[in-house]
């Protein structure tokens, strides 16, 4: 019959914690089992000693004085001297009844029947009337014979318990080396069952915990299994829910951006032809004031441009469906370009721009860096104060070029560093300028540069006040065209 694994995960757990204990359960059942005989084996022993070394204490003691009376009724010749004598040889037989047991397991039941025979047969001559004082002494004289086998029997009995101990040492011994070779069978048993287990369980964890990181990542694309204890595997069944519920959403988001944008740019589009022709003077001749003020208009709305295709170049890039067109242009010239569509914002502003752009031919998307130029200059203005000072510098390395940004505004605040470059994040510090952000510019530009395999920071500088991004564009790149990557 197939067992069929636990589908549960405290099932699964249980049944690792059964298994990992059985075998040391069964081990220690085992050892208290040996434990307890070998315990009663010990006790018996002692017993046995010393009720050996007892008896052939009184043994001696009856014996001689056995021998104490015999030799007084020689002497004395009375009937209350054969009684001591015969009284003495009843509690010889006593105690040899005593240790009759012993002599039996110890294999001295013919020495002990031997004491007795010939105690008796001392008495029942001394008894006869017939027996002259000569015979008397003689028989008396054969006491020596009988206290060597006690002598003899006492030595058996040591040797009988000595014999015992040396059993019982080796039936410890043993126990010892089955116990060792237990526990060196049960360490690399419940070492795999341990790791069996923890595969078992850490297995659809780990896939639980890509999952979660996924999620965390925005990875929505990628389908959500978790395959393990059908609990575990619910558990990745509403993660994959929430997956497509969030990737719904991302969807509903980017869907809506594309359509409120598309509709924003025919009216912006209206009103930025309008201002181009009171600008050209087509509609007649503008005074001074009224120049001004239509360059205001033309210069918010080149920023609301600007913001309408950040949003459209962010849903795109959601979407991964805009390429790289890599081309060779002069960087110089692209931010001498973007620096004189931000000259109105600069002047209103009383910010100087210093440009120290070397004269280099860079390979990249001249759209994408413009776009890059352009959010950061535009950043960079929004926060610097009156009068202050924007710095771009670009200069060409041996595999790549490198472009700084900086400024001398309040600078970005250490708590808002993680998160600059998060799409919609604005931070605390309040911004100029009459049209506020989105909080995608600083986005677009880490989704611009990334899609040119290369990296933009936010560094500590002691030569600026503000903020000074450094970015770092990889030259001879492989393919002339990748995927743009949202997030990286």
């Amino acid at each position: 019959m197939k067992l069929r694994r636990p589908q549960s995960l405290n099932g699964l757990i249980l049944v690792g914690f059964g298994l990992v204990a059985l075998p040391l359960l069964i081990a220690v059942i085992w050892a208290l089992i040996n434990l307890d005989r070998l315990a009663s084996q010990s006790e018996e022993l002692v017993f046995t000693g010393v009720a050996a070394a007892e008896n052939n204490r009184l043994l001696d003691e009856r014996l001689a004085t056995l021998e104490r009376s015999a030799r007084q009724h020689v002497v004395l010749g009375s009937d209350e001297s054969l009684d001591f004598m015969r009284d003495d040889l009843r509690s010889l037989e006593r105690r040899l009844g005593v240790m009759a047991p012993i002599a039996v397991e110890a294999g001295a039941e013919a020495l002990t029947a031997s004491i007795g025979n010939n105690a008796r047969r001392i008495v029942f001559e001394l008894t006869a009337e017939d027996t002259s004082a000569e015979e008397a002494a003689a028989v008396v004289a054969r006491f020596a014979g009988i206290r060597q086998q006690v002598d003899n029997l006492a030595d058996v009995l040591t040797n009988f318990v000595d014999e015992k101990l040396r059993e019982l040492q080796e039936s410890t011994r043993s126990a010892q080396r089955i116990s060792a070779w237990q526990t060196a069978a049960l360490i690399p048993g419940t070492i795999f069952l341990v790791l069996l287990f923890t595969l078992l369980i850490g297995k659809p964890i780990r896939q639980i915990d890509k999952a979660i990181h996924q999620l965390g990542e925005s990875g929505f694309s990628k389908p959500i299994v978790v395959k393990g204890p059908t609990d575990l595997e619910r558990l990745g069944r509403q993660l994959e829910w929430l997956r497509i519920r969030l990737l719904e959403l991302a969807q509903e988001k980017n869907r809506f951006l594309r359509h409120m944008s598309h509709e924003l740019k025919t009216p912006l589009a209206n009103i930025r032809e309008g201002t181009e022709l009171l600008l050209d003077g087509t509609v007649g001749e503008l005074d001074k004031p009224q120049r001004e003020v239509t360059d205001i208009l033309r210069m918010n709305g080149l920023k609301l441009q600007n913001l309408i295709e950040n949003l459209l170049s962010f849903s795109a890039w959601q979407t991964k469906n805009e390429v790289l067109t890599l081309a060779d242009f002069p960087l110089r010239a692209l931010a001498i370009s973007v620096a004189k569509e931000q000259r109105l914002a600069l002047k209103s502003a009383g910010i100087q721009l210093k440009l120290e752009v070397e004269d280099i031919v860079v390979n990249a998307d001249r759209d994408k860096m413009r776009s890059v130029l352009e959010n950061l200059l535009s950043n960079a203005v929004k926060f610097t104060p009156q009068g202050g000072l924007v710095t771009m510098r670009a200069a060409a390395t041996s595999n790549s070029f490198v472009i700084d940004f900086a400024d001398t505004g309040p600078g970005i605040p250490a708590e808002e560093r993680p998160r600059v470059f998060e799409a919609f994040f604005q931070g605390r510090r309040e911004q100029g300028g009459h049209v506020q952000g989105t909080g995608i510019g600083l986005s677009v530009v880490l989704e611009c540069v990334q899609a040119h395999q290369g990296a933009v920071e936010l560094i500590d500088s002691d030569e600026f006040s503000g903020a000074h991004f450094r970015i770092r564009i990889p030259q001879k790149i492989a393919r002339t065209e990748q995927k743009l990557a949202a997030n990286g």
